[in-house]
Parts: structure tokens; C-alpha cells; sequence
């Protein structure tokens, strides 16, 4: 039987991705001490990066939100892998998020609303988070956006 999380991800139409292994020196999650800690996700769909480019250069605002979306559904998938059930989540606590932008592109928040809205629409008022959204000059695989979380499970 589905958990109340992955009722509410079908009732949205949505599916999580596979979690991807790490392609570097590093772990994607890290379970320690009640928290969860995700590292940075991309917004990848279908193996490759779906959202490439800059912000306030030939990739516009909606298109970063979705960006975000990708990267928080990619950041459940490596909960879930994690976890193995999304209802061990307690609560998101932190998302931390960048946007690969121009020096004058100043809409980041905007850009983070994707992943920050998608996240309390899939784990309610569990989703509710403390958050960073920064510009960068770039980021891995010329993504637009990357995105890491920190959980509190049970």
C-alpha cells in the first residue's frame, strides 16, 4: 500500500525519476543523526541535464522554475532510495539553491519558488523549509539550476 506521500505525488500526476548514482567523489545522501542530507540535484530527466543554460540568457523564468521542479522531484527520488518510504520524512528543513544566472539577473527566489512550492504541494505543511536561493556564475553540466535538501526523518 502507498504512503500518504506517494498518494499525494499520484494524485498530482507526478512520478519521482530513478536516484542516480554520484558521478564524482562524493555520496548522494547521507543519513546521520535524524537528519537526511541530500546533495545537489540537477534537473534531469530522462538521463541527461532538461533545463541547460543561464538565466537572464536565453533561458527565461519559467523555464528556471521548472528547472527546480525537476531538481526537488530529483531530490524525492534520492530520499525514497534513502528512505525507502517518504513517510519517514518529519519535515524538510532546508533547500539550498542556485541558479546559474547573468550578473544582472536578479529573480533567484523566483526561480527556487519552483522547487519551494512543489515540495510543500507534495509533503504538505512538512514542506515548509528555511531556504537560500544564490546566483552563480555556473554550475555542473551547464545546468540552469542545482538544489540540495536537508530532511529531518524519523
Amino acid at each position: 500500500m502507498a504512503g500518504n506521500i506517494e498518494a499525494r505525488l499520484k494524485a498530482l500526476d507526478l512520478t519521482l525519476p530513478e536516484a542516480k548514482a554520484a558521478i564524482g567523489s562524493y555520496v548522494p545522501f547521507v543519513h546521520m543523526n535524524g537528519q537526511l542530507l541530500i546533495s545537489g540535484q540537477l534537473p534531469m530527466n530522462d538521463g541527461g541535464i532538461a533545463i541547460a543554460g543561464t538565466l537572464g540568457e536565453g533561458v527565461g523564468l519559467t523555464q528556471g522554475q521548472e528547472a527546480a521542479k525537476l531538481c526537488a522531484l530529483n531530490i524525492l527520488a534520492q530520499a525514497k532510495a534513502a528512505l525507502g518510504d517518504l513517510d519517514r520524512i518529519v519535515q524538510l528543513l532546508r533547500l539550498n539553491g542556485f541558479v546559474n544566472a547573468t550578473p544582472g539577473f536578479a529573480d533567484h527566489p523566483k526561480v527556487i519558488n519552483g522547487a519551494s512550492d512543489l515540495m510543500v504541494e507534495i509533503l504538505g505543511d512538512k514542506g515548509r523549509h528555511t531556504r537560500i536561493a544564490v546566483g552563480c556564475s555556473s554550475l555542473p553540466l551547464n545546468a540552469a539550476v542545482e538544489i540540495d535538501a536537508i530532511f529531518a526523518i524519523d
